[in-house]
């Protein structure tokens, strides 16, 4: 029986890369969200009882014969509805405004100016930085609307009608990016469309537990463990549901950081009373993964290996009295989802190997109770199960783990002087203090590339390492860590010193977008 949930307000989807991130922060104010496809006819949409629905922002144009679109009349209904940047065009459009390319884009940092007296506005400065990312505007608002704020080059940057309860903006309040951008969601949820907050993190878990019982019933599953947090939560989700169904599988594929192995076996067995299996699978990955380059390549290899190991473990856990084990649980987030092209109408970025590096055959139904959340959500819930700073603190690593922190093919050589590299910088940034200040700290190996050097007085010709380290919220969005230069040549020093294949070390300080946080 699955737990009784709020009304949703509803994100629906029109191929936004974002349309997840709305869905976060309408949780963060306290209210349950869920996304929704804009295939999704209005009846179909309106028959979830929304109490209220946010439009995303996408790619296409409002006015292409392709754009997408929601079959019927949404705006029929007395539900309040916010418009997004493509979301906001489609609002303006549908309602009798009138959007076209006026031959001026913007994107990036911009400089709102609010010139009327606005709900959403209000009480905020009259002029403030927003993030905006579009090509075609609104140049005729819908009868009843009230135009509230424009930019430089946008004369209609929001709308609102009040009395109908619908209000639409140009740029992204939802990233963190845009000032006020809380604030502005904020007002319309709770201002306009007259919501009170209904949803909280414990909700979030008891769901997860509900939904988790429901699928696996009393058959048995087995957890791809990678060390991280993402799978321990998963895993501690699981056991929470269905005990001692659950056994975890820790494949050490040889592409793990330094103690990470013992780590697993300590922390997460302590913490939670899981069985564990620890499978010793390092020579198969590097002979799978010998002589790949490609990072794409890479992720599918490793993500066939991981199934093919759990399928093996799977049938040495099989007895006479057990049955066969039918469910594989996986720490799958969103943002994992989104990038793999998952979402509605989204490019694919890259394969997340527990995404679209699957084998076709796989044999094992997918249990993953944390595909709809973001990171911070995931911490919380998993310091509401009660499992250890040390594993809900830890930096997000990848399932690949060092094979995509090693740009070129991966031997044993080259994960050697990257395991070392790696193990000076996460030490460094801990003993400074600022491992929280930080989101994430990849550390790269360019094992294709060589530099000349001068080392010990002698000529060298060795690797670049990479730094980079990250700030971001939910890693859809992220920018580089200013973190302070002694501590940037302290781990310069120690690695060129103290790792004799590498003799020079750069800082990566690319935001996301354009980069990815992972160079592969």
């Amino acid at each position: 029986m699955k737990a009784d949930l709020p009304k949703p307000v509803l994100v629906v989807d029109f191929g936004a890369q974002y349309a997840q991130l709305i869905a976060r922060r309408v949780r963060e104010l306290g209210l349950y969200s869920e996304i929704v496809s804009h295939h999704l006819t209005a009846a179909e949409i309106l028959a979830k009882q929304p109490s209220a629905i946010l439009l995303s922002g996408g790619p296409a144009s409002v006015y292409e014969d392709k754009a997408p679109v929601v079959g019927g009349d949404l705006f029929a209904s007395d539900v309040p509805i916010f418009g997004i940047c493509y979301g906001f065009q489609y609002m303006a459009q549908k309602l009798g405004g009138e959007v076209g390319k006026t031959g001026i884009r913007e994107y990036g940092s911009t400089e709102l100016t609010i010139n009327s007296e606005s709900s959403l506005f209000s009480g905020l400065s009259s002029k403030f930085q927003v993030w905006m990312s579009h090509g075609d505007s609104v140049t005729k608002a819908p009868a009843g609307f009230d135009i509230t704020a424009s930019t430089a080059s946008c004369r209609i940057a929001s709308f609102e009608n009040r009395p109908r309860r619908l209000a639409g903006v140009q740029y992204h309040p939802e990233v963190i990016h845009s000032k006020y951008g809380n604030e502005v969601l904020s007002r319309f949820l709770f201002e306009i469309a007259g919501l009170q907050p209904n949803w909280t993190t414990d909700q979030i878990l008891d769901d997860a537990v509900l939904g988790v019982r429901n699928q696996v019933g009393t058959g048995l599953a087995i957890c791809g463990l990678s060390g991280g947090v993402d799978s321990a939560v998963a895993a501690a989700i699981v056991q929470k549901a269905i005990g001692d169904q659950l056994t975890a599988v820790f494949v050490d594929h040889g592409l793990l950081r330094t103690g990470e192995r013992e780590q697993v076996e300590q922390d997460f067995v302590n913490a939670t009373g899981t069985k564990l299996v620890v499978v010793d699978a390092r020579d198969r990955f590097l002979k799978a993964l010998e002589g790949i380059s490609d990072p794409e390549q890479k992720r599918k290899i490793i993500g066939a290996q991981f199934i093919r190991v759990f399928e093996e473990s799977a049938k040495n856990l099989v007895t006479k009295s057990s049955g066969e084990v039918k469910f594989l649980v996986q720490g799958t987030l969103y943002p994992d989802v989104v990038e793999s092209g998952g979402g509605s109408s989204t490019a694919t970025i890259k394969s997340h190997h527990n995404v679209g590096g699957l084998p076709d055959d796989l044999k094992f139904e997918l249990v993953e109770p944390l595909r709809t959340l973001f990171k911070d959500e995931v911490r919380t819930v998993g310091r509401s199960l009660g499992l250890p700073e040390s594993i809900v603190g830890r930096h997000p690593f990848p399932g690949p783990g060092l094979a995509i922190r090693i740009v070129g093919a991966v031997d044993q050589s080259r994960l050697d002087i990257l395991r070392a590299a790696d193990a000076i910088a996460r030490l460094e940034l801990e003993k400074s203090g600022l491992n929280d200040s930080v989101w994430q700290f990849p550390v790269v190996l360019l094992a294709d590339v060589r530099s000349v050097g001068v080392q010990g007085d002698g000529r060298t010709y060795g690797h670049p390492i990479v730094l980079r380290p990250v700030s971001s919220e939910d890693a859809m969005t992220a920018d580089w860590s200013r973190l302070p230069y002694e501590l940037i040549a302290k781990i310069s020093s120690r690695i060129t010193n103290e790792v004799p294949e590498v003799n020079r070390v750069v800082l990566d300080v690319t935001s996301k977008p354009p980069g990815t946080i992972e160079w592969e």
